[in-house]
C-alpha cells in the first residue's frame, strides 16, 4: 500500500536533515556546516531540505524481510535548525515538512489499485543529529509520528492509518545523505488491506541549506 510513503516518516522523519556517519568533530566547529566538514555553521532558523537519493525509491514493506507493499520514487523533508552547538555535541532540526508524490509511487498489494494521497500527520516532529551521525525523529509530546495513506481499491477507497512512536536513521558525509531502515509501523486503523504492519526504508540526500550541502561534524 502507499503507506510506504510514512514517515517518514518520516516525515523523518521523517525526517532529517543532518548527514554523516563519520564525523569530523572539527575543534571550535558546529555539528552542522555547510560546503564540508569543519565548514561554516548552519545557522540557526536556516531551511535544510533533502529529496530522495537519485534512483532510490521509498518502500513501506509488510514485513523487515518481504517486497509486499508501496514503492513511491519523489519524496522530500523539509526542516528549520532549531540549535547547532559546537562539535562533538547533537544538533535540533524541527521537522516542518515531509512530502510524497502519491503519483510516483506503486503498490504490489493485490485489489490496490493506486494511491490517491499520503499526508504526513502531527508535524512539525523534532529531529536530533549526533557528531556520531546518528539521527532520532520524535513527535511532539502525547503524539505520535503519523502517517494517513488514501488508496483506490476495487471496491472503492480505503483510508489506511499508520503509527510509530519514533524514527532512528543515520547521516552519512559521504554523501550527505540520511538513511531510514525498516522503520517499523503499526496500523492503527484501516481495512484488512492495510497490512498489519509497514517497513518503512528510504534513503535521502543530498541534505542542502541555500543549495549547500550539510555535513555532520
Amino acid at each position: 500500500m502507499r503507506t510506504r510513503t510514512l514517515l517518514a516518516l518520516a516525515g523523518a522523519a521523517t525526517a532529517l536533515t543532518v548527514a554523516t556517519a563519520v564525523p569530523s568533530s572539527a575543534a571550535g566547529g558546529a555539528v552542522l556546516t555547510t560546503g564540508g566538514t569543519g565548514g561554516a555553521a548552519a545557522a540557526v532558523g536556516d531551511t535544510l531540505t533533502a529529496p530522495l537519493a537519485s534512483g532510490t525509491s521509498a518502500t513501506l514493506y509488510s514485513s523487515a524481510t518481504g517486497t509486499s507493499g508501496v514503492s513511491c520514487k519523489t519524496s522530500q523533508f523539509t526542516a528549520t535548525v532549531a540549535d547547532n552547538p559546537a562539535a562533538p555535541g547533537t544538533a535540533t532540526e524541527s521537522v516542518t515538512g515531509h512530502s510524497f508524490d502519491a503519483g510516483s509511487c506503486t503498490s504490489n498489494v493485490t485489489g490496490v489499485l493506486g494511491v490517491s494521497s499520503i499526508v504526513i500527520d502531527n508535524l512539525p516532529y523534532t529531529a536530533t543529529v549526533t557528531s556520531a551521525g546518528t539521527l532520532t525523529v520524535s513527535p511532539p509530546s502525547g503524539s505520535t509520528i503519523q502517517t494517513t495513506v488514501k488508496l483506490r481499491t476495487l471496491l472503492g477507497t480505503v483510508t489506511c492509518v499508520y503509527r510509530a512512536a519514533g524514527l532512528t536513521g543515520t547521516a552519512s558525509n559521504t554523501d550527505s545523505s540520511i538513511t531510514f531502515t525498516n522503520q517499523q509501523f503499526t496500523k492503527f486503523s484501516g481495512s484488512s488491506l492495510c497490512f498489519a504492519s509497514g517497513y518503512f526504508t528510504a534513503k535521502y540526500a543530498p541534505v542542502t541549506d541555500a543549495g549547500a550541502r550539510v555535513y555532520v561534524n
